[in-house]
This record gives C-alpha cells, structure tokens and sequence, in this order.
C-alpha cells in the first residue's frame, strides 16, 4: 500500500542501466551507455546530479552489460547517494530488470529512470501530482514533435492513461514517454519473475484502465540512443545548464 505520507527524499529510485546499446555501438562500442561521456562526464552523472538535487538519498541501478564497468566507475556512493546494485546475469528487459531489484527496494512507490535518456523535469511536482491521485503508476510525459519515432500515449484530462500507440504508428507531434515512472510495489509485483519483460510494450499497455497515469511534463527530453542523438548531446545539455523553469524548480 502506497504511503501517502512519504516524501520524495525518502523513496528509493532506480535507474534501469542494463541495455545492450546495439545502436550506439558505431559511437561507443568499449562501455555501457551510461558511461557514455558527455562533457567529460559519464551519461549516468547527469541523471545522478538530478536525483541528488531532489534530496533523493537511495539509488538501485540495475545493471546489465558490462556492469562491472559501472560498479568499477561509480562504486557505492556518489555524492549524497547511497548506490546499490542489482545484477542481471541475462537480458531481462525493463520490466524484468525492475522486478529483479525489488528486494532493494525500500519503498512504495518507487521512482524509476531509463538509463538512457534525460529529462529536465519538476520532480517534486510530478511526485506531488502522483500522489494527489493515489496512482497505481505515473509516466512522465514529454511533448515531441517527433511522435513516429517515439510512439504516443493518450491521456483524459486528468491524466489518466486511455491508450498507446506503438512507434511508427503515427507522425506529427504529441506526448511520448519520456523515461520517468512512479510506480506503487504492487505494479512492480505484478511484472512476471525471471523472464524477459518490457515495461513499455507488455506491463503498461496491461495497466490501462487501473489507475495508471500520465503526467504532462514541459522538462526538455533528450535520448542519447543513437549515435546521431549521442554527437548532439553536448549541445543538450549546454543549453540545459542555462535553466529552463523547471530545471530551476528543483531547488525551490
């Protein structure tokens, strides 16, 4: 059950790290892409930076291919975090991998990030809005006008998630998933154990209808899958650094 008293500093977030990266390989083929350097510093610094600003103090990364080198990299801590690791020892996909971790996690709900994308968003708001609705799970949401590559989800006006539709489906612009979950242990729980599961194509599509939500994020949203996404990075996040209103929100 979902404690409605928690704060946001007090949940455990995970940071789902063990892809293979076959795309990105041309442009970092001797790491995993978290490691990926982006102004000197590994791609998981800045999602890191980011949890530290919201005053979160537990992180789980759940490790994949060649988490060794993660470990190696960034050990147990990293600032104010505490980090702990959960090792696949074959590809589970993101659903997999997070119900894999769930003895590490000290909290309901729990915060959890793709590994290989960032987004500049209030998180203490979307912490806010989530637990306003008492929602079963949260996607962030970010508005792309690249919606084909990305897929669409569909939302009330509420939030409420109402549908997705799949990558390729449709063009134009609209609201995509942008990496971000909260998501209650009972969601988590119900994810197969030992199997390979994807969050996106097989847990959520399941949850639509039970309190599963979609929160509308105006965070800038960079994926650094591929190598074209990867080179232009740098720009990303340089521009970030100059604050966008809700990069500045965090230390409110």
């Amino acid at each position: 059950m979902e404690d409605s008293h928690r704060t946001l500093s007090e949940i455990t977030s995970v940071i789902l790290i063990g892809g293979l990266g076959t795309r990105l390989r041309s442009a970092v083929s001797d790491r995993p892409k978290v490691l990926a350097e982006i102004q000197g510093r590994p791609f998981l610094a800045f999602l890191l930076d980011q949890l530290s600003a919201t005053g979160i103090k537990r992180v789980v990364l759940c490790a994949g291919y060649k988490g060794e080198q993660v470990q190696a990299v960034f050990g147990h801590s990293y600032g104010p975090l505490d980090l702990f690791y959960s090792q696949e020892t074959s590809p589970l996909g993101t659903g997999g991998a997070l119900r894999l971790a769930i003895k590490l996690i000290e909290s309901d709900p729990v915060l959890v990030m793709n590994g290989d994308s960032y987004c500049g968003a209030n998180l203490k708001a979307f912490w806010m809005w989530h637990t306003e609705r008492n929602a079963a799970g949260s996607i962030l949401l970010t508005h792309t006008f690249q919606m084909k590559r990305f897929g669409r989800v569909q939302v009330d006006s509420d939030g409420l998630v109402l549908d997705f539709d799949e990558k390729g489906k449709r063009g134009g612009q609209g609201w995509i998933n942008a990496g971000v979950y909260l998501l209650g242990q009972d969601f988590i729980l119900s994810i197969p154990a030992n199997r390979t599961v994807s969050l996106e194509r097989e847990v959520f599509p399941q949850w639509v209808g039970r309190k599963l939500y979609g929160y509308e994020s105006a965070g800038r949203f960079w994926d650094i899958g591929t190598p074209e996404d990867y080179a232009e990075a740098e720009q990303f996040f340089s521009t970030l650094k100059k604050g966008s209103r809700e990069e500045r929100a965090f230390s409110l």
